[in-house]
């Protein structure tokens, strides 16, 4: 391959990857011979409706190469079935040799920058294209004048990618684009305009902090990126960018002019927003931080806020409502897949490759994060973890649990707290204990990353739940229950593997009571006899699997919201929390599965008696293992967690920590068991 369409001589290759080779050229039938960039598109396909698609993307291409930060389209054309495009040659360099790792640019570089490319991208917007690969290798400089321009479209890429079904339809292979500075919708093949403002926003975050956007944390609650503590940055420069790369579509610039409007609006108009715009950024901070909803602390705050701002109720109600929109239909969005899945394992579980293209098509439909996907599967779909030759069988059952809320009023003088049932779904197997009718259900807890520990401005909060950190918790089950004393009485017949039980060990006596006056030992000793029964390595959870699974996904101080009720929970409701209200106090254990679960499935995680886990005790969180495996040192003392039927509200919240002696029993400390699944 010399010479393409008898005028493009090819001088050497450039690059290559899965799409196209790039090669310089030379064209012999210009007076000048001028260089040009050759790309030779993959794979080989000269299906009519590949043509076709070539043709319409060649035109597209060159309305773009209009711009005089964007190659000119020199040619287009087909020889021997491989499709071939031609453009201007930049003599430069691209970005990658100036956005290094570890090394930090400054303001001004990221500003012009910044500028430079939304120009373009501006441009590109108005024509309703979307670049889908922006990143520094794509950006060149050229060396005549410094001007930036704008390379390798994702059109490009998408021609040599291009399959063709058998119904005759045209379809892309992948989805184009670079992992790092693809936002989430592109991810999911739904790229739109606000895509390349996200993958410009992380381009020039890479140069600012001189991280690859792959390595920039993320806040484990909102999925937002965490870049500003790494970077010396106006607050001008960081509100735009953060405004950029923002996880969801909708809370972003939707194209790059408006993105360009926000860099270059003069700073006075910025220092002087309206009391309707600042109202409606501390909303939208309050909301990210809930997580699409408001806290009672958040409403507090915001009240506080408008009475300064001079704003009615009504206008901050509306506002309210406009925030919480984009939260509330996304969240309607997962519910909808949530059904369409179910509904799919019924009747065509397992799989085949049709079903599981319809499910990523619908995804694809309602722009779906593929996180969000992965935990509405791991509750969904049947798993079958296999233990030697004990293979699981897990099912499906559904659930009520509830959400505390504050009943919406701006002027608060006294709380008024709402219970909202909402159904679940979760997987669970069940573990028989002989012959005796006695059985064991154990929740499939789905694996994922939680901040754990408490925040400073919780109330009642301890120093030893500090400070947060996050981790992350390999997918686990966990009882539904507190072992009952049915269940102790019966796994308290078996085999003795260290130390002997006392079947009649709890001071409440009940079947369906949870077991208590048990020591820490005694519950080791419990899970080492089912074991040996079963085959499967039953054990104490972590601390820190224990406050996931108490937590499942929330961040306030319960799972079920900001207070707590003994309509929800055994505890000692002579007490009160943040306002919540006065209850009973029943001075005793209660039948396990009396009250409503968390959104996990799992029962009496706050109240009822403190559940010992693995760990040793430590007086804080330094040094604590950021993988949710057990802590120990050589301290005598275990933790217990959760809270129980004699204490106040704020020693059941989801991150309080207690602990006893090993050996040491009490009325109200029990347990639950877990099982880890094992790596293949």
């Amino acid at each position: 391959m010399n010479t393409l369409a008898g005028r493009y001589e090819i001088i050497r290759q450039l690059g290559g990857g899965g799409f196209a080779v790039t090669f310089l050229a030379r064209d012999n039938l210009q007076p000048s011979k001028p260089l040009c960039v050759v790309k030779k598109l993959r794979p080989n396909q000269s299906h009519p409706r590949v043509v076709e698609f070539f043709e319409k993307e060649a035109a597209i291409l060159e309305r773009l190469g209009q711009h005089p930060q964007i190659p000119q389209l020199l040619a287009h054309f087909s020889e021997k079935e491989i499709l071939y495009i031609v453009q201007g040659f930049i003599e430069g360099q691209d970005l990658s040799q100036e956005i290094i790792p570890g090394r930090r640019l400054s303001e001004d570089y990221a500003t012009k920058l910044l500028q430079d490319v939304l120009e373009v991208l501006s441009f590109i917007h108005s024509k309703g294209v979307v670049h889908r690969d922006i990143k520094p290798q794509n950006l060149m400089r050229r060396h005549e004048d410094g001007q930036i321009f704008l390379i390798d479209f994702g059109a490009v890429k998408e021609l040599g990618s291009l399959m063709v079904n058998s119904q005759g339809e045209v379809y892309s292979s992948v989805v184009i684009g670079t992992s790092g500075y693809m936002a989430s919708e592109q991810k999911n093949g739904r790229p739109c305009l606000g895509s390349d403002v996200y993958a410009l926003g992380m381009t020039v975050i890479q140069a600012l902090t001189g991280v690859i956007p792959s390595q920039l944390p993320e806040d484990p609650l909102t999925g937002e990126i965490i870049w500003r503590n790494q970077a010396q940055v106006s607050d001008r420069l960081a509100e735009v960018l953060t405004n950029m790369v923002r996880r969801h579509f909708s809370l972003r610039y939707s194209q790059a002019s408006e993105a360009l409007q926000a860099l270059t609006v003069p700073p006075t108009i910025l220092l002087n927003p309206s009391a309707e715009q600042v109202y409606r950024q501390e909303a939208r901070n309050r909301a990210q931080q809930g997580q699409g909803n408001f806290s009672v602390f958040a409403l507090k705050i915001l009240e506080s806020k408008r009475i300064e701002l001079g704003l009615s109720e009504d206008e901050a109600r509306e506002i309210h409502e406009q925030v919480l929109k984009p939260y509330r239909e996304y969240q309607q969005k997962l519910q909808e897949y949530e059904q369409v899945l179910i509904d799919a394992v019924k009747e065509h579980y397992p799989f085949n490759e049709t079903t599981q293209k319809d499910l990523q098509d619908y995804q694809r439909h309602l722009e779906l994060r593929d996180e969000d996907i992965a935990a509405i599967e791991a509750r969904v779909i049947p798993q079958r973890p296999q233990y030697g030759n004990v293979e699981i069988q897990t099912k499906l059952f559904e659930f009520e649990f509830a959400t505390l809320t504050v009943k919406f009023q701006l002027l608060e003088t006294t709380k008024s707290w709402k219970i909202n049932r909402i159904r679940g779904r979760a997987k669970f197997f069940t573990e028989n204990l002989g012959n005796n009718g006695i059985v064991l259900d154990m929740i499939a807890i789905p694996g994922g990353q939680f901040l754990m520990g408490s925040s400073r401005d919780e109330p009642e909060r301890y120093s030893s739940e500090s400070p947060q950190h996050t981790v992350t918790i390999q997918p686990f089950f966990m009882g539904k229950y507190l072992v009952t004393q049915s269940q102790w009485k019966a796994v308290a017949a078996l085999e003795k593997v260290n130390i002997q039980l006392n079947p009649e060990a709890s001071h409440f006596k009940g079947a369906n009571r949870p077991v208590e006056q048990v020591s820490w030992d005694e519950a080791i000793e419990f899970c080492a006899r089912l074991a040996q029964v079963t085959g499967k390595p039953y054990r104490l959870p972590t601390e820190a699997e224990w406050e996931y699974a108490c937590r499942a996904g929330t961040t306030t101080p319960f799972y079920f919201g900001e207070t707590i009720t003994t309509d929800l929970a055994n505890y000692n409701g002579k007490y009160t929390y943040a306002a919540g209200p006065k209850g009973e106090y029943r001075g005793q254990t209660t039948d396990v599965g009396t009250f409503l679960a968390n959104p996990f499935g799992l029962f009496d995680m706050h109240g009822n008696t403190w559940e010992w886990c693995q760990d040793s005790w430590h007086k804080n969180y330094k040094g604590a293992p950021a993988d949710g495996s057990v802590w120990l040192s050589d301290n005598h003392n275990r933790l217990l967690r959760g809270g129980s039927w004699n204490m106040n509200p704020w020693n059941c919240r989801s991150a309080v920590r207690n602990c006893n002696a090993r050996d040491n029993k009490y009325i109200n400390v029990g347990f639950r068991v877990v099982l880890g699944l094992l790596s293949d």
